[in-house]
């Protein structure tokens, strides 16, 4: 690039950094990630080293951060705040070891102390005869914003420093440390930001750095804040000589300072310290993006000296990012197995944290509505370790006339069937019970014990006639042949005929077993009996009305409506169909209106717990509802009665705690037999 181009090149790198820096120090609202940032400064910078006449009074690299608000009033650093040259790989890390080792007169190994670069606000506290007069923020290094009030808030920043026999305490003195939001405070933040329907923040930085710049210090006062110190500035009559005395110092004056924090005699355990920080850094309390290393010997850092913003005696060693800048060129939706529709937006690739992005989760349509996230848009795309990637925000100057809003569909992408929410839930669901994504569970159900009760069909089986495409639904099962299963892996003769007995022994279940075997969402054992009692045959379930079921005791308006929508579905009725063709008919063990109403148990509620040894807990809730007792599966004030079993779980201790009945297995036959 020859000299006319670098100068407009540079020009053009100003202005952008500028207009990122507003963004990022002034309005708490970045556009872009800080490693897409290091690389417009990293351009610059290495600009103005070729052409050193291209450098201007008020470049970035001249400077630190962005100048105050207006809001607030400026506050003169009594000595400047210098930012860190960055540092990328660990080969960059021992290129820094090496330059300190060529200062003249220095051939011996340089000791270090390292720390975690914690991702919050930097501050600068001013100590007089050990008590806090003044916070301020760093602003552009020189002249910061005052914002005392709010720091006064702050629970970890000490309004006056003890001495607890440590170093004695300067007349006027100068702390700089990090307002951070912890990562589990954030979270819980931003849960009561979204219930109060306020606008979410991206991170705990922007989250830290919108708290401590209120107007109003009693909203500081309400957000987690917590304050750890990394160093001193200006100070008088200090008689300490490395930075490790220094962090020593802090911490006997009442400051927080990262555990982590450690000394290192040599470059080459600074370098193991970044692999340790970076292989544990999601099990951190706090966000950090890097490691900062700093030369120990104060006076060896006031000869090595700063040049333009950088200290030369530290260095910021960067973590690869977790945020990202991209483009949602299109949404799709992802069918779960238990039916729910999940949101996901496609992007043009992006690398987050050694890995390229292009996918990532929209949760439901209650977040992208919240965000207001649409197709064309220009987001902020997070990684946290393991995690699925999420789109954080919208970046909103960035947004195009063409963009496009997004519906959750109304028929599933995948069968073609209804998709319903349910009044209170996130989520949209498929209500077909022969949707290829999700028929392994929904078949896995029906067999279940609780449902048509098929010996020999677990999950395993399952899975294996579904991916050798023998069965598409519920209903396929009862025309499996022998030949079919003796094709599968590891079936013999004796399992195959095992099991097409055992299907063909579950054609006449009772009607609520079937019931319950359909899935139908809030139709649990017990709401099955309910409508079996209520209905002599299905058919009778299927022609009832909203109104019609919510007049049967526990059965609430959403069970209801459930129930309608399943049997309106044409995918599930063609399911039905088959059943019948397949001699599926269920019968109504017809509950007696008599036994229900004169039964030695009538009016009392049990709960079964454990495993009992004389009979299953099927068996156990069959004998009392046989003498007009109820079951259920919550243990309430309501409860008669609680059966507990060998492992009873958390059900028994609370039946403890509401002063509820508690009968053992040997109690609770001799109530049967007296029953």
């Amino acid at each position: 690039m020859g000299p006319a181009a670098a100068a407009g090149r540079s020009e053009e790198l100003r202005n952008l950094i500028a207009y990122h820096n507003r963004r990022y120090y002034q309005l708490d609202d970045p556009e872009i990630s800080d490693a897409a940032y290091d690389l417009l400064f990293t351009e610059l910078r290495q600009l103005e080293e070729r052409y050193p006449e291209l450098v201007t009074p008020d470049s970035p690299t001249q400077r630190v951060g962005a100048p105050p608000l207006e809001k607030f009033q400026p506050f003169p650093h009594p000595s400047p705040m210098l930012s860190l040259a960055n540092a990328f790989t660990e080969e960059e890390i021992r290129d820094f070891d090496e330059r300190i080792q060529r200062f003249p007169g220095r051939a011996e190994t340089i000791a270090y102390v390292i720390e975690p670069k914690l991702d919050g606000v930097a501050v600068n506290l001013l100590y007089e005869h050990g008590v806090l007069v003044t916070g301020a923020t760093r602003g552009d290094g020189t002249t910061g914003e005052d914002v005392t009030l709010n720091i006064r808030t702050v629970a970890t920043i000490p309004l006056s420093l003890g001495g607890n026999g440590g170093m004695p305490i300067p007349e006027r003195l100068e702390i700089r440390g990090e307002i951070v939001i912890a990562t589990a405070a954030f979270r819980v933040l931003n849960e009561r930001r979204l219930e109060a329907g306020e606008q979410l923040f991206a991170n705990p930085r922007n989250a830290a750095a919108g708290s401590l710049r209120q107007l109003d210090s009693r909203i500081t006062a309400r957000r987690p804040l917590d304050f750890f110190a990394y160093a001193i500035g200006m100070a008088a009559e200090t008689v300490m000589k490395t930075h490790w005395e220094v962090l020593a110092a802090l911490k006997s004056w009442g400051f927080k300072i990262h555990p982590f924090a450690r000394r290192s005699d040599e470059i080459e355990e600074c370098v193991q310290g970044y692999r340790e920080l970076y292989a544990t850094r999601e099990e951190l309390s706090y966000e950090i993006d890097g490691m900062v290393i700093k030369v120990n010997d104060l006076a060896l850092q006031d000869e090595l000296g700063a040049v333009s913003r950088s200290p030369r005696w530290a260095l910021a060693c960067k973590f690869p990012a977790y945020q990202e800048t991209t483009v949602i060129e299109g949404i799709d939706v992802q069918v779960g197995r238990t039916g729910a529709l999940t949101p996901v937006a496609i992007m043009t690739p992006v690398p987050i944290g050694g890995v390229t992005v292009s996918r990532a989760s929209l949760h439901n349509q209650d977040e992208i509505d919240r965000k207001d996230i649409r197709i064309g848009d220009t987001v902020i795309v997070q990684r946290a370790g393991d995690v699925i990637p999420e789109v954080v925000k919208v970046v909103m100057s960035k947004r195009q006339p063409t963009a496009l809003p997004f519906t959750i569909p109304a028929a599933c992408p995948v069968c073609g069937s209804a998709v319903i929410r349910i009044e209170g839930e996130a989520a949209h669901r498929c209500i077909g019970i022969a949707c290829p994504a999700q028929i392994k569970e929904h078949i896995v159900h029906f067999a279940s014990r609780g449902g048509m009760d098929i010996e020999g069909l677990g999950d395993k089986m399952v899975y294996q006639l579904v991916d050798a495409v023998l069965i598409k639904d519920p209903a396929d099962l009862y025309f499996l042949t022998a030949e079919q299963l003796l094709a599968l892996e590891r079936t013999g003769e004796k399992s195959a005929g095992n099991l097409l007995r055992a299907i063909d022994g579950a054609k006449n279940p009772p009607l609520e077993k079937l019931i319950f075997a359909l899935g139908i969402r809030h139709v649990g054992e017990s709401m099955a009996k309910l409508l079996a009692r209520k209905y002599a045959v299905l058919e009778d379930i299927m022609a009832a009305t909203v109104d019609e079921l919510t007049t049967i005791r526990d059965v609430g308006p959403e069970a209801a409506k459930s129930i309608v929508r399943f049997f309106q579905e044409p995918s599930n009725l063609q399911v039905l169909t088959k059943l019948k063709t397949a001699g599926v008919a269920p019968i109504n063990r017809q509950f007696s209106a008599a036994a229900e109403s004169s039964g030695a148990l009538t009016g009392k509620t049990f709960v079964v717990t454990g495993t009992l040894g004389r009979m299953t807990r099927q068996e156990a809730k069959a004998r009392i509802e046989s003498l007009g007792g109820k079951t259920t599966d919550s243990v309430t004030r309501k409860t008669y009665y609680v059966i507990a079993g060998t492992s009873p779980g958390s059900k028994l201790d609370k039946a403890k705690t509401l002063g509820i009945s508690i009968l053992d297995e040997e109690a609770f036959i001799k109530l049967m037999e007296s029953s």
